[in-house]
């Protein structure tokens, strides 16, 4: 079963664009560099004609077009371990269950199996080369994976690469399957790697944000609306409220998993099943559950679940939404500091790096800025999705590559902009607490406490003479007459006017899900 790494045991998500062979400036194709930098060839040859391929390159001649015919992002789909993976599971999967209702030998089942393990093990994904945006609704994709898997298994059979009359990345490898089916499962699969590896951050952070909550529960400070002095709160209120905040988003990128695992498998070309012996779709689930370890189930029409590009939809909104709001959080983070003599000051980011080449001894709130430009990508690419989602026609979406990558991305910068926002950022803030109290007892922001006992009009007149005195508002209430001492201090106590008693028990955190 695959697994979703500790949550103390932080990987970098690995999608950074890497170029497929030589210098990503240079003209020469990928397939070309390829070519030159291996000591021998090989010859294979396919509907189209003849191509010399590396002799130890694992992929063939499917790969070898897409290579010179999707030169595009130069980023591979090896750049996306959690597709790699899901691919090999996939194929794993249709390699049991063609065994089990006879179509496939028991050898070349159980050759299948053993490489598809090593593939989500970790081997062989730098051979998985072409572009992850590419033309044919990820058939260069399916291919790349059939002759991988094919090569390595007549390695491992004892026969030289490209023998395929032994095992075939057609006959064998792809049994029974479409890249129409193939690759929306796999897609859909590495989505909920990606989901739940974002999820073990997310609710690290969530815990951070709540963890400071408590450690400033007894803090007064101003809240604002409008960038206007409001009325008193404490910084702890502010930072749980972050903490919930999240905590509404994990829901709802955990409701979205279940979505992710109605699969096509057995729909082939288009949903009619062509070339699929009747009891595969049922044997192919049966043996991804098993592999996978999560629970899955099949379309209940393969004609719309080939067709329809829905789901991403809303999985993209759903990583947009909590993009959004983590920026808005990083927003405030960023007024909060500012300054920090001109500006809010009201706490103290840890200072992660020298902020100008000019003006020294300036720090800058690098780690805020990051997730900001995190979330504004995770907004673009889900314009890119409901473009593509838009953009299909007939019995398929042509444009799942641009989904993919865009999800895969999002799913990988959040998770990456989760675990360093908490490491280089909330863990270490500190408060500003002298600063903070000085405002609390100079605003005139606390006179809304008073107005139940002293009415609208009066509050508004000590406010407005507050302002241009410069004087206490507790002062001035006691001076007019229209409260003692004893009722403005317990009127203006820190638990009266935060509205709640200091935060002490801990912030209620969801469980994570079991990773496939």
């Amino acid at each position: 079963m695959d697994s979703t790494p500790q949550a103390s045991e932080h990987t970098l998500v690995t999608d950074t664009a890497q170029t497929i062979a030589g210098d990503e400036n240079s003209p020469r194709r990928a397939y070309e560099t390829a070519l030159e930098l291996t000591a021998g060839t090989r010859v294979e040859t396919d509907s189209l004609g003849s191509m010399p391929i590396p002799v130890d390159a694992y992929w063939g001649i499917h790969t070898a077009r897409a290579l010179e015919n999707f030169p595009i992002t130069r980023r591979a789909i090896y750049n996306y371990p959690d597709l790699v993976r899901a691919l090999a599971r996939v194929k794993q999967a249709c390699a049991r269950a063609n065994a089990e209702i006879g179509v496939l030998s028991l050898e070349k089942a159980r050759i299948i199996d053993q490489v598809c393990e090593e593939i989500v093990a970790g081997e062989l994904h730098a051979e998985f080369r072409v572009g992850v945006i590419q033309g044919g609704a990820g058939t260069s994709t399916n291919m790349n994976a059939n002759e991988v898997i094919a090569n390595r298994g007549l390695e491992l059979m004892g026969f030289e690469k490209g023998d395929y009359a032994q095992l075939s990345p057609i006959d064998d490898v792809n049994r029974s399957q479409s890249t129409n089916d193939v690759y929306p499962t796999a897609i859909k699969l590495a989505m909920v790697f990606g989901i739940q590896r974002l999820l073990a951050e997310h609710k690290l952070l969530t815990a951070s944000f709540a963890a400071k909550g408590r450690e400033f529960s007894n803090i007064l400070k101003i809240g604002r609306t409008q960038l206007q002095d409001a009325v008193p709160m404490t910084l702890g209120q502010e930072f749980s409220g972050f903490a919930h905040t999240l905590m509404e988003d994990y829901d709802r990128l955990s409701e979205s998993i279940p979505w992710m695992n109605e699969i096509n498998m057995g729909a082939t070309a288009i949903g009619t099943g062509i070339t699929a012996d009747p009891r595969y779709a049922e044997a192919v689930l049966r043996h991804l559950i098993d592999v996978t370890g999560i629970e899955m189930e099949t379309a209940p029409d393969l004609i719309e679940a080939t067709s329809d590009a829905g789901i991403f939809m809303t999985l993209s909104g759903i990583l947009k939404r909590a993009a959004v709001k983590l920026s808005k959080i990083c927003n405030d983070l960023r007024l909060l500091s500012s300054g920090p003599q001109a500006g809010f000051g009201e706490i103290n980011l840890p200072a992660r790096q020298a902020g100008s080449s000019i003006m020294p001894g300036k720090v800058n709130p690098v780690i805020p800025e990051v997730v900001n430009q995190v979330a504004f990508s995770v907004i673009g690419a889900d314009a890119t999705v409901t473009a593509a989602a838009e953009g299909g026609q007939l019995q398929l979406n042509a444009f799942e590559p641009v989904i993919a990558h865009s999800i895969l991305q999002s799913l990988a910068w959040m998770t990456n902009a989760c675990y360093t926002l908490r490491v280089n950022c909330i863990d270490g803030i500190t408060a500003n607490v002298e600063r903070l109290a000085m405002q609390v007892e100079t605003s005139v922001g606390v006179v809304t406490a008073l107005t139940p006992y002293i009415g609208y009009a009066a509050a508004a007149t000590l406010a407005h003479t507050a302002l241009t005195t410069q004087a206490s508002i507790a002062d001035l209430v006691i001076d007019a007459g229209l409260m003692t001492p004893e009722k403005v201090a317990q009127v203006l106590s820190p638990e009266r006017l935060s509205g709640m008693v200091a935060m002490t028990g801990p912030l209620t955190l969801p469980v994570i899900p079991p990773a496939g």
